[in-house]
């Protein structure tokens, strides 16, 4: 009997050991966890041949984690990813640390989006993301996707009190809707709910971004609308987008003003992608908060005395970018905005109608000179004449550099030199009441993720 146990004991030890070197010459360190059916199946027979022989089967890769819950269960060894009817599930760690060698006091950056500290361990964000997108060939024309995020980049995006009346609701909701496929034409996709804004071509997750910090861009144009969002693909290369929401960085509005954007995505060719986004607003409101309710709140807890007369000014947003892959190793992108803003429609006897506004680009430029190793470089321009983005009159500008690094499978490191610079003394230093033109920053960002989610998220 010994015998036949430790025999069966090295075929299971030699299966494994080739299986891991077939898996090995396939994927290379850090590839796919999946293993052909063949080899799972020569593996799994001789384990239940070992155990049905009085041996205990070695520990493998397939292993189940011996814990038992309620009634004897036992627990898979990693969180699932792959949910019944195509849903998956999706998880993500981001952290940075950052030294701004101006020393600010405090360790604040000023003008980041992301990357809020100085000289400090930083969590940026973390994320658990749940998709199940439409698939008219399956016949399921309904999706459905929830992003619950915390973290620094939480407050960057729902931390402000006098636009969003109650952020606690919604703070950790950083994305939730739903979206059906009406067969009209092409198909015509509407999502309904709460959704991170596409204005601008950087996005939240940092895994798909070519660097790490954010542009002065992502942080002035809004982080998320909630409303309804219509997609409609009128040729393969063309699709327009319509948008009726309640306002900029609001899931709850502050007036009754309901904010649109029309805008086209082309595809003229297959290595370029170009969009084009005009949206039109109200960020006034029309009541302010008071602390005794009349006999009828609007909402519990909240009490409101109207503005009479309301500010009825207008934003305007004109946006636009584009993103050329030249070769399969080089990528260009550029990103063009004209933002303007009024607090009075009219200009009258103490109501200025005198507009603010910002106007500038981006570029970006990408070379992924090994499969894990990618350089790139960003050069941005911001003019902010009357103080619409950071309260003073100024014209900023900011040149990136990043190195992008992919450990492994799903953790990218990012090194990263960024230096802003003003026409104004306006940034933090390490002597109280005395600001500088500049605020060079040297980064490290390190970004796990895991899921079942393909490509961008």
């Amino acid at each position: 009997m010994r015998e036949t146990v430790r025999a069966l004991q090295s075929r299971v030890a030699a299966l494994e050991a080739e299986r891991g070197a077939e898996h090995d010459r396939k994927h290379g360190d850090g590839g796919s966890n999946h293993d052909g059916p063949e080899a799972a199946a020569a593996l799994s027979t001789a384990a239940n041949e070992l155990k049905a022989s009085g041996g205990d089967p070695p520990v493998t890769s397939a292993s189940i984690t011996q814990t038992p819950g309620e009634g004897g269960a036992k627990l898979p060894s990693v969180l699932p990813t792959q949910l019944p009817g195509g849903a998956t599930l999706n998880y993500l760690f981001d952290g940075y640390y950052e030294y701004n060698f101006n020393a600010p006091i405090g360790r604040v950056n000023y003008l980041r989006a992301y990357d809020v500290l100085s000289n400090a361990f930083s969590l940026n964000q973390a994320d658990v993301i749940l998709t199940l997108d439409p698939d008219v060939s399956a016949g399921r024309r309904y999706g459905v996707r929830l992003d619950l995020q915390y973290g620094q980049a939480t407050a960057t995006l729902q931390g402000n009190p006098a636009n969003e009346r109650r952020p606690e609701i919604y703070q950790n909701v950083y994305q939730v809707y739903g979206t059906y496929i009406f067969p009209l034409g092409r198909g015509l996709e509407v999502d309904f709910g709460k959704w991170s804004s596409s204005l601008g071509i950087e996005g939240n997750y940092t895994k798909d971004q070519m660097n790490y910090t954010r542009s002065f861009y992502f942080n002035f144009l809004p982080f998320y609308h909630m409303g309804v969002h219509a997609t409609y693909h009128i040729n393969d290369k063309l699709a327009a987008n319509y948008w009726i929401v309640n306002g900029t960085n609001q899931v709850e509005p502050t007036n009754s003003y309901k904010d649109e954007l029309f805008g086209f995505a082309v595809q003229p060719a297959k290595s370029v992608n170009w969009t084009v986004n005009y949206y039109n607003g109200q960020d006034h409101p029309d009541t302010t908060e008071v602390l005794t309710c009349g006999p009828a709140p609007v909402q519990p807890g909240l009490c409101f005395t109207p503005i009479i007369p309301a500010p009825g000014g207008k934003v305007h947003i004109f946006d636009s970018y584009a993103t050329w892959n030249a070769t399969p190793k080089v990528t260009f992108a550029l990103e063009g905005d004209y933002v303007i803003e009024r607090e009075w429609a009219t200009a009258s006897p103490g109501r200025s109608s005198a507009p603010s506004h910002v106007d500038g680009a981006a570029a970006y430029a990408q070379y992924q000179w090994t499969p894990r190793l990618a350089l790139a470089a960003r050069g941005e321009y911001l003019a902010d004449p009357q103080g619409l983005f950071s309260n003073v009159s100024q014209y900023l500008k900011e040149g990136t550099a990043t190195v992008k690094y992919q450990v492994a499978d799903s953790l990218d490191a990012f090194f990263e030199f960024r230096r802003d610079w003003s026409n104004q003394n306006y940034f933090l230093t390490n002597k109280t009441g005395v600001f500088a033109n500049a605020q060079p920053t040297l980064t490290v960002g390190l970004v796990w993720w895991y899921g079942g989610k393909q490509g961008p998220w």
